[in-house]
């Protein structure tokens, strides 16, 4: 029996997206070229972490509603498509559309009339047009009569798919209204309002989605960087701000990253009307890891030859999720120092030493991610037994509440009674 829907990339947005369809009683065939992926999914295993998964990759199998495959032609089998393959951008901020197109001549021979096209991933203006223009021109096909083509961006949460996928408003940005309602019924099966609209205004409110929170991190971690500089508390600066006052509302600092993150600002970038904007955002951003390293060197001197502990290998907090993350970015810049440095995170794949010895001597100790698991008193006391208090701590998230972004065990310590911690 022929599938009801393909998913095309089984990777953070494609596999649960395929899942939550399959969970649904549609007939779902999942496409990827990972083998590994495609292995894991066979023997019943999420290949990453997200919420809620793993139970319904059980449920699916045992209710036979999930195939896989590598080969892209194999999704024609499907009336429905959607594709969710990555969407990098070139180094020169240039978007690399190759996967796609790809994907596109894989399935050109195999397209039929009544086939419709979903396109998830995040995309440039003017790719959804752009898709629908590649189909007419290599086929003949009459977008919104034969075939139907719509973009309909993913916007749900790192760690938030299973909750969110039937809450939060599902943009449709069809080639013409019949292309709209195609994917909006697919959609619909999810129960989430479905908001119609044109295809390059749903790819702007996915990208600006993205540099809004890319732009709302930039600030705080700039004021960071100013309080440093002016011998200030960030924390309490931020307290000032948003207290009790109607137009506060700063968020708090961190390492600001992720792939949509890092990459989609470069989405509006590459036509931009203000060039440079943007790239003044990332740069705030990506600046943190080197602001840290400064900050321990200024307070330690040298690091050639201190052991410095990195708590954190994810781009945030309870994701198992390290592409595009900084800590990277942190470890290597410790790393040109000279420094010692020792990895501890108990949720991504890299495999990594416990935190017993990752902290045990180290004369500091780095937050990159602020995972659950870190933010705690017994995480803190572990840190102050086996590194000391002349440890100093960094902490850019507040994970352990001391509201200091550099500060030593013993002041941690001394802040210890009636502190609240972040999780």
């Amino acid at each position: 029996m022929a599938p009801d829907v393909s998913v095309i990339g089984l990777g953070r947005i494609g596999l649960p997206l395929a899942l939550s369809f399959a969970d649904r009683g549609l007939r779902v065939l999942g496409v990827d070229k990972d083998p590994e992926r495609l292995a894991a999914v066979r023997d019943g295993q999420m290949p990453f972490y997200e919420p809620g998964a793993q139970d319904a990759l059980a449920r699916v199998r045992a209710a036979d509603t999930i195939a896989v495959t590598d080969r892209v032609a194999h999704a024609a089998q499907a009336d429905c498509i959607v594709i969710t393959l990555g969407t990098p951008s070139f180094s020169h901020v240039e978007i690399d559309i190759r996967d796609i197109r790809s994907a596109l001549d894989d399935l050109l021979p195999h397209l039929r009339p009544g086939h419709t096209i979903a396109l998830r991933s995040t995309i440039a203006p003017g790719t959804t047009e752009f898709v629908a223009g590649y189909l007419a021109k290599h086929r003949g096909f009459v977008i919104g009569e034969d075939v139907f083509v719509a973009h309909a961006p993913e916007r749900i949460a790192a760690g938030r798919f299973f909750e969110e996928i039937g809450t939060l408003p599902c943009i449709v940005g069809g080639v013409g209204e019949a292309s709209g309602e195609r994917v909006g019924a697919l959609f619909d099966v999810f129960g989430a309002p479905i908001v119609q609209t044109t295809p390059v205004q749903a790819e702007l409110a996915k990208i600006w989605t993205n540099i809004l929170r890319y732009a709302t991190f930039a600030l705080p971690n700039l004021l960071m960087m100013d309080c440093e500089q002016h011998g200030a508390n960030v924390f309490s600066v931020i307290d000032l701000i948003n207290r009790d006052y109607p137009r506060g509302g700063i968020a708090m600092p961190g390492l600001t990253a992720g792939t949509c993150l890092r990459k989609d600002f470069a989405f509006s970038e590459e036509r931009s009307a203000a060039p440079g904007m943007l790239l003044a955002v990332s740069r705030v951003n990506e600046s943190v890891p080197l602001f840290l390293v400064e900050g321990l060197k200024r307070r330690m001197g040298s690091l050639n030859g201190r052991k410095v502990a990195v708590l954190g290998l994810a781009f945030k907090g309870n994701t198992d999720d390290e592409r595009d993350s900084l800590a990277h970015k942190l470890i290597r810049l410790l790393e040109r120092e000279l420094a010692d440095v020792t990895v501890h995170d108990p949720r991504v794949a890299t495999p990594t030493p416990p935190l017993e010895e990752t902290v045990a001597g180290a004369d500091a100790v780095v937050v990159a991610a602020n995972h659950s698991e870190f933010c705690t008193d017994a995480t803190l006391r572990r840190i102050g037994a086996l590194a000391g208090g002349d440890a100093l701590i960094v902490d850019p998230w507040n994970c352990f509440g001391a509201a200091q972004v550099f500060a030593y065990v013993s002041e941690h310590s001394a802040l210890a009674n009636g502190r609240a911690f972040i999780a």
